[in-house]
């Protein structure tokens, strides 16, 4: 029982104390509905948003992939939906970081990610495309047409120096020049990591290099202008550039000898996306869209028209260039 001469003091907390609650309460309520409005509204904007059309997706990735069918897919792409498919270089590291971050809807690249790193181990999907392969290319008026699979180990670990030291030279064999190695900066570069790989099984591997560069496309421009230079590029980009592509072991790397395997460094060129759950509704459906089209047989007909062998078309390649696979 509360003292008599506490009554009064008490009855006054209690009320106070009602109060209180009342206004909490009240607030609370307030909060709640200004929440529950604003939650309506994002909702309602979002779904909005899900209805407008995207008009453009951003691919980054692989100058050698671009140059060599991505620019004629974005082009056949736009003309039938009317979206662009904007294309942005970088190399195939930064089309899977790109892709991955969410940063670009889809990365385009000439290697695998390497799953010892963070940026490209986690919820990156891939889908293999075609089928590039790696050749040396030197400036155009060099003569030499051939080049054998260990003669391209030993100028890239600088065992051998000079042109005359290769056995398909056909210049001076007196007086002639220094070899100047171009190569990739980067060792997971898409060229640089899958060279390593397979030639020398060791992606580590320091190349002996006269001038590195930061990507694919002015390596081949060096080439085009330098004499004495010589470089390891896509077939791809290389075709489409004037330099020399020399034969390996006397197999000349074209369509036929790529899509059999009897041209030895050949390589798969991927598409990436991350888990589209992470994607707007509308910005997915569109791009579902064009991963679809580009498993399709008219985007195959492209890359083929291109001289760039399709996925379908050299499947069981997949299983011949198991060492390009693993970290």
């Amino acid at each position: 029982m509360i003292p008599k001469t506490m009554l009064p003091q008490t009855l006054i907390s209690q009320a106070i104390l009602s109060q209180f609650i009342k206004y909490l309460t009240g607030f609370f309520l307030v909060l709640f509905s200004i929440t529950l409005y604003a939650d309506n509204e994002l909702s309602n904007n979002s779904a909005e948003s899900d209805d407008v059309k995207i008009k453009k997706i951003i691919w980054t990735g692989c100058g050698i992939t671009k140059k060599a069918f991505m620019s004629d897919i974005a082009s056949a792409y736009e003309k039938k939906y009317g979206v662009t498919i904007d294309l942005k270089g970088g190399g195939a590291t930064k089309g899977i970081r790109e892709s991955k971050s969410g940063v670009s809807h889809l990365g385009g690249t000439c290697r695998i990610p390497l799953h010892n790193r963070e940026e490209e181990s986690m919820l990156l999907k891939m889908i293999l495309v075609a089928w590039d392969a790696l050749v040396v290319i030197i400036h155009k008026d060099a003569p030499i047409d051939d080049i054998t699979k260990q003669e391209v180990i030993d100028v890239m670990t600088g065992k051998l120096q000079f042109w005359h030291e290769l056995s398909g030279w056909k210049g001076d064999t007196t007086n002639s020049k220094k070899i100047d190695i171009f190569t990739r900066s980067s060792k997971i570069s898409g060229v640089g990591y899958t060279l390593r790989k397979i030639l020398f099984n060791d992606v580590d591997l320091e190349f002996s290099s006269s001038k590195q560069f930061p990507s694919s496309g002015p390596l081949e421009k060096g080439i085009e202008k330098e004499p004495n230079s010589f470089g390891v590029t896509g077939i791809s980009s290389a075709r489409k550039r004037d330099v020399k592509v020399l034969n390996l072991d006397g197999i000349k790397p074209d369509y036929e000898t790529i899509k059999s395997g009897r041209y030895f460094m050949y390589r798969p060129l991927y598409l990436t996306y991350t888990s589209l759950y992470k994607l707007p509704k509308n910005e997915k459906k569109e791009v579902k869209r064009f991963l679809k089209f580009i498993q399709s047989d008219e985007a195959a007909n492209i890359i083929k028209e291109n001289g760039v062998v399709p996925f379908k078309e050299g499947f069981h390649l997949v299983q011949q260039r198991k060492d390009i696979y693993g970290n």
